[in-house]
């Protein structure tokens, strides 16, 4: 017990090297402990050497799940039923917040030196923003069938206004153009007004008028003679840059309504070259084109701005100069918190800024058109094509002309430059992008069953509700398949007796026409692509059991035949040849007799009247004891079913 333990140093080794207990050698348990001790040494050894190894495979394991791990985060982001939603309200701010704190960069210096003071134009700006920010908020309330009501009498006001904007003493002249009125010193733009309302005067049009075989007439009238009349007004301001905006507009509305690719493309040339002419009409326009060519190289002349705008990015390399710290806005650049914004931003936050802006972009473009892919609305799904369609057409032609790779045309940076009313509009655009996305169907299905957010129901706003079509809507659907043979069958009368055959329409083309009687006639029937279908038998056929000419039926779900001296309603299934009669759905339209009157003891007798003992009889008056009688008075009661569009329900 008083056995004092010697230090390491007083211990002696045996012959591995391993001390013991009291410097005795033996199989006590100081040999044993000093052989696990030298174990555990060695242990700890070869651990030590191969933790290295293990911490780079496992860092090279969490490396290469960090793509999968960001990719998840992102799919389980946009599975949510509000993932649009939420995404037009977040880059909606993002971009709001980022064009206020350029706007404060680029104009201090030139505010001051025009007013006074740093912040006499981005004070403008922000209460653009705000009053941009209650039309978000309104275009988010507003239902869809009162936005579309309005729709006409909103275009008829942004034209009136373009017209009175050109009135000398109505509208102010600005640096040659006369495009703004003064309204207690707030400027406002109606060429900016008018991108909204024809957005949704358009997208209501050709919504309005959808059909799979429109006319050229039906979906370039009135769009066009209208879209022509409000560019030749704002020509007339001058102001040719907001013409190209009008015309991505139609051109963006006419592609995603289903206008023919030869005729879109006669379109997109022929204004492609009356821009070129109407840039080269006039001085300053031929010049900048001239200049941006290299054909002319005037360093202080129209290629001025071009140039100090290459100067500022090249000056802000891959990081910038920092925030605030640009010299090309001490009035080396001309309207840099305006046009040339995007030159300061990729001076001052340098090549990484730049290529920020640059995504936040694509991902609204992405957002945009996933709201009009998940629409179910045509008029939403067309409004927002068309709306994202413009807003991004106008970010990258202001970026193109400020790298140097389209000629300047003056087309402001959305939401980042400076323009009251250009921010307002855009902003009124997201917020029908956000209205859009409130009306998907996940999104009305998670706001009409749960109880709402507390955001919502702060700002109160309304439920919104699925899009179901209305009756003019309908009719008109019904109108225009009966007109076209659309989704519908022909009949076809057989010949020498051999009873009904069948003939199918190509998808997507016209019913195939007959020989119905008095020539050609083409005989609209129900048609559903892909359904089961039967025909009566061929040796019911050569009874007598058909009708005299026959008919082809083609595009039904299932139907039976009934067969002679067997019980009443009692039906015998045919074979699965390919034609048949829907009577689920029934007939459509008035008709007569083209068939003849059917004297069998059962079948379908189509177009006459029926007399056999059981068996539809479409368009007749049957006398059967079972079977549907489409558009007959049933003379007993059906076993199998009602008559349909008859003396019984539809």
């Amino acid at each position: 017990m008083g056995s004092r333990t010697p230090a390491p140093d007083e211990q002696p080794a045996d012959g591995d090297g391993t001390p013991t207990a009291d410097g005795v050698d033996d199989a006590g348990t100081g040999t044993t402990a000093g052989k696990s001790g030298t174990a555990r040494a060695a242990g700890a050894r070869s651990a030590t050497g191969d933790t290295p190894s293990r911490s780079a495979g496992a860092a090279a394991a969490t490396a290469a799940s960090v793509p999968a791990i960001v990719l998840d985060a992102i799919r389980n982001l946009l599975s949510r039923p509000l993932a649009s939603y939420q995404l037009i309200l977040t880059m909606s701010f993002l971009l709001t917040a980022f064009g206020l704190v350029m706007v404060l960069s680029a104009s201090s210096v030139e505010g001051y030196s025009k007013e006074g003071s740093a912040y006499g134009l981005f004070a403008t700006q922000v209460i653009f923003a705000l009053l941009g920010l209650v039309v978000f908020y309104l275009m988010l309330r507003v239902p869809v069938r009162l936005l579309r009501r309005f729709a006409a009498p909103a275009m008829f006001v942004a034209v009136v206004l373009l017209a009175l904007v050109l009135i000398p003493g109505v509208g102010t002249l600005s640096q040659g153009a006369r495009r703004w009125f003064v309204i207690y010193g707030l400027s406002v733009q109606p060429s900016e007004l008018v991108k909204v309302a024809l957005c949704i005067w358009g997208a209501h049009l050709l919504a309005s008028r959808r059909r799979d075989n429109a006319s050229l007439r039906e979906l370039l009238v009135p769009l066009v003679p209208v879209a022509m009349l409000v560019c030749l007004l704002i020509i007339l301001e001058p102001n040719l840059s907001t013409t190209i905006t009008i015309a991505i507009i139609v051109g963006a509305l006419l592609w995603f309504a289903g206008l023919p690719i030869k005729v879109f493309a006669s379109f997109a040339v022929s204004g492609v070259v009356l821009a070129v002419i109407l840039a080269l009409a006039e001085g300053y326009r031929s010049q900048r084109v001239m200049s941006f060519l290299g054909n002319v190289d005037d360093p202080q002349g129209a290629g001025y701005q071009a140039r100090q705008a290459t100067y500022a990015l090249a000056n802000g390399g891959v990081f910038g100069v920092g925030l605030g710290q640009s010299s090309a806005k001490w009035n080396y650049l001309p309207n840099a918190h305006n046009d040339f914004i995007f030159a300061i931003i990729g001076e001052e936050l340098g090549l990484l800024g730049g290529l920020m802006v640059v995504f936040l972009f694509v991902v609204l473009a992405y957002i945009g058109f996933r709201i009009a892919h998940r629409s179910t609305d045509p008029f939403l799904r067309l409004m927002s094509a068309t709306i994202t369609v413009l807003i991004i057409a106008q970010a990258f032609i202001n970026i193109g002309y400020v790298i140097g790779l389209l000629p300047v045309t003056g087309i402001q940076l959305p939401l980042v430059s400076a323009g009251g009313t250009s921010t307002l509009t855009v902003l009124a655009m997201l917020g029908l992008l956000a209205n859009a996305a409130r009306h998907e169907p996940e999104a009305v299905a998670t706001l009409t069953g749960g109880s709402p957010s507390r955001v919502a129901r702060w700002l109160r706003l309304p439920t919104p509700v699925a899009y179901r079509q209305t009756r003019a809507e309908s009719l008109r659907d019904r109108l225009d398949q009966r007109r076209s043979g659309g989704p519908r069958a022909a009949v076809a009368g057989g010949h020498g007796g051999r009873g009904p055959t069948t003939r199918r329409r190509p998808p997507g083309g016209r019913a195939p026409s007959a020989d119905a009687g008095r020539g050609r006639r083409r005989f609209p029937l129900p048609w559903r692509r892909g359904a089961k279908t039967t025909q009566v038998p061929r040796d019911d056929r050569r009874q007598g059991r058909s009708s005299s000419r026959g008919g082809s039926t083609w595009g039904a779900r299932s139907t039976t035949t009934g067969r002679a001296g067997g019980p009443a309603g009692r039906a015998r299934p045919g074979p699965s040849p390919r034609g048949g009669v829907d009577y689920g759905v029934g007939y459509r339209g008035s008709g007569r007799n083209a068939s003849g009157a059917g004297s069998g003891a059962s079948g379908p007798h189509p177009r006459g009247a029926g007399s056999g003992a059981s068996g539809p009889h479409p368009r007749g008056a049957g006398s059967g004891a079972s079977g549907p009688h489409p558009r007959g008075a049933g003379g007993r009661a059906n076993a199998r079913g009602a008559s349909v569009r008859g003396a019984g329900r539809w």
